[in-house]
């Protein structure tokens, strides 16, 4: 099938010939004649299916006709970087019909959105939390509202969001399309969705297992050994973008200032950052000046860049469901990409969730040439009693002479 075949509106076919889009992902193939109808959908998608033009682009052909001036379509979504995206996604496919939107998202001084808001947008992309400050401050009329779309409702459950869901909810007309897109359902997201949406077509897609366009390897190791193994991996393997994800904002910042030092290209993106020092880190790790991007799981929600080479899992994500959605950053848009998790021994639960979720052993892999018995520093002494150097503990490289590793992309398996 082809865009054109879903009866998009030649102005929007124009946009996705100029972006490179030939033809329709599965999800936004189901999705876009539901949406066009007016129906309300939900949307069952792991990350990196082409979900947000799924709704984008048949909200665009409602908008090239209609009013103007008044709030049309409302998106909320659950992190500043992906309203940021989403409000990108909306520009870049609508350069050719005429209508206004604004992101609104918190992090940032609220005077330029409400100054925005008051010349008339037709779109408002927007996180729960400063959406109600709008709201509370009469600066946004929701009331005239025809669509409202719920992007990764599972994580705005995950982080606290369905109150003020809720509340939002009191803001929009009873007589709306809703669209509610999520990669899981838990118990709650079902219990809203039953709530808010009125006889709703199912649209699912790979729902449970991650894209077969990702490989996927686990490297055993000790905690104390993981950033020396880190750096190893990182200078044996062929990559275009790395994103490292970690448990902590702590850790994700340490750790892209200890690459930084050990000369890689790298940032973090965790939620210390300001919005700008978050804007500038994705900025920059999508034009390329950044080659890693050290990241947290919320910090890293929505972050959509094709190019994404390898995901690397510094710690093991709490649940299956936060793999598939850590994962899912590479392997887009039908590339390749692969996915590295350093698992400790205090990891096997996750492990055997993340062979289930896979329907198979996960390839099990070690650097050769890597000494892996190294005791944690603090545990014994050296002959000059002072830390090994660069900021991390210090692992034994077995090399033959001079001779470097080899470069490759998979480490040997591990027999």
């Amino acid at each position: 099938m082809t865009f054109k075949e879903l009866g998009l509106f030649p102005q929007i076919l124009k946009a996705l010939e100029s972006c490179g889009y030939k033809s329709p992902t599965p999800i936004q193939e189901k999705a876009i004649p539901q949406v066009l109808a007016g129906k309300d959908v939900m949307g069952l998608a792991q990350t990196g299916t082409g979900k947000t033009a799924a709704f984008v682009l048949p909200l665009l052909q409602r908008l090239a006709q209609g009013p103007r001036g008044r709030v049309r379509v409302l998106v909320i979504a659950p992190t500043r970087e992906l309203a940021e995206q989403t409000h990108e996604a909306f520009g870049t496919l609508g350069r050719h019909i005429d209508f206004r939107s604004a992101a609104v998202y918190g992090g940032v001084g609220i005077g330029p959105q409400i100054q925005k808001l008051r010349k008339g947008v037709e779109v408002v992309v927007a996180c729960p939390g400063r959406l109600l400050d709008h709201i509370a401050r009469g600066t946004v009329d929701l009331r005239g509202v025809e669509t409202l779309v719920l992007d990764e409702a599972d994580r705005m459950f995950d982080m606290g969001f369905l109150p003020d869901i809720r509340k939002i909810m009191k803001s929009l007309p009873a007589r709306r399309q809703t669209l509610l897109f999520s990669a899981t359902m838990p118990a709650d997201i079902m219990k809203l969705a039953q709530e808010i949406l009125k006889d709703p077509v199912t649209v699912q897609i790979d729902h449970e297992a991650p894209a077969e366009t990702i490989s996927h390897a686990l490297y055993p190791v000790e905690h104390h050994f993981k950033t020396t193994l880190l750096m190893e991996l990182l200078s044996r393997t062929e990559t275009e973008s790395v994103l490292v994800f970690t448990r902590t904002k702590h850790r994700a910042k340490k750790l892209a200032e200890q690459l930084e030092m050990a000369g890689h290209k790298a940032t973090s993106l965790q939620g210390n950052l300001s919005q700008n020092k978050r804007q500038a880190a994705l900025e920059g790790f999508r034009r390329g000046s950044f080659k890693i991007l050290v990241a947290t799981d919320i910090a890293a929600r929505g972050i959509d860049i094709s190019r994404i080479s390898h995901v690397i899992n510094y710690d093991m994500p709490d649940s299956s469901d936060a793999y598939t959605h850590r994962i899912g950053r590479t392997g887009r848009a039908c590339r390749t990409g692969e996915a590295y998790t350093l698992v400790t021994p205090e990891d096997a639960a996750m492990v055997a969730a993340i062979d289930r979720l896979l329907g198979r052993k996960t390839e099990r892999c070690a650097l050769q040439g890597l000494e892996y018995t190294v005791p944690e520093i603090g545990r014994v002494s050296t002959a000059s009693g002072r830390a090994p150097s660069r900021g991390y503990a210090a692992g034994r490289v077995r090399r033959s002479g001079n001779r470097q590793p080899q470069l490759r992309r998979r480490a040997q398996p591990r027999g």
